[in-house]
């Protein structure tokens, strides 16, 4: 599967998806292209999958009728996403042309303030 990553997706996320060629968005010169025009330009060039971590995505996109699968990260530093690496590999594994999975990772708890 031909896999398109947008500035917000971690990179050290690639390697675990070695079943797939995976492609920055960056590097086909496409890293200005808001959301919108940057799933089009992927689905005109063969993607199967866009993955981004902008949650707000579905929302601010009319995704009715994509060709394109779409994964969106919850969060995207790579500390907490390697922690999803299960998940997030799954639904790049299982996505299908048109779908929409969003993969939740959560971010840490905040200990609570205490004074000594």
């Amino acid at each position: 599967m031909r896999v398109l990553f947008d500035k917000s997706a971690p990179y050290g996320l690639a390697l675990h998806l070695s079943e797939h060629v995976v492609t920055k968005a960056a590097d086909l010169g496409w890293g200005r292209l808001e959301n919108g025009e940057l799933i089009a330009a992927a689905e005109e060039s063969g993607f199967d999958l866009f993955l981004t971590a902008d949650k707000n995505l579905r929302y601010q996109q009319n995704l009715f009728g994509r060709r394109i699968a779409i994964v969106v990260l919850g969060h995207s530093p790579w500390p907490l996403v390697r922690l999803h690496l299960p998940a997030i590999v799954a639904a790049v594994n299982f996505a299908a042309p048109g779908s929409f999975t969003e993969v939740d990772i959560p971010l840490p708890a905040k200990k609570p303030f205490m004074r000594s």
